[in-house]
């Protein structure tokens, strides 16, 4: 039961987080050039977009669990 509680909070959470924040980004570098003592890199930005209604769905799933584990405990 209480594991049904902690997934619940998790999954409220990170769809809260999805919501605000529509996405994340990240950095990757790459080796261009690496020739003896010359080396050359790039650094690739990269944005992941999330639609909104991941975020609602894992917020509505993060409810509907902390409700059954609610409603187990209470029993």
């Amino acid at each position: 039961m209480k594991s049904i509680i902690l997934i619940g909070v998790a999954l409220a959470v990170l769809g809260i987080l999805a919501l605000v924040y529509q996405g994340f980004s990240y950095t990757r570098h790459r080796n261009v050039v690496d020739v003896g003592p010359i080396h050359a890199t790039v650094d690739d930005n990269k944005h992941v977009s999330l639609p909104p209604i991941v975020g609602g769905l894992a917020l509505a799933g993060g409810v509907a669990l902390l409700l059954v584990g609610a409603k187990k405990k209470a029993s």
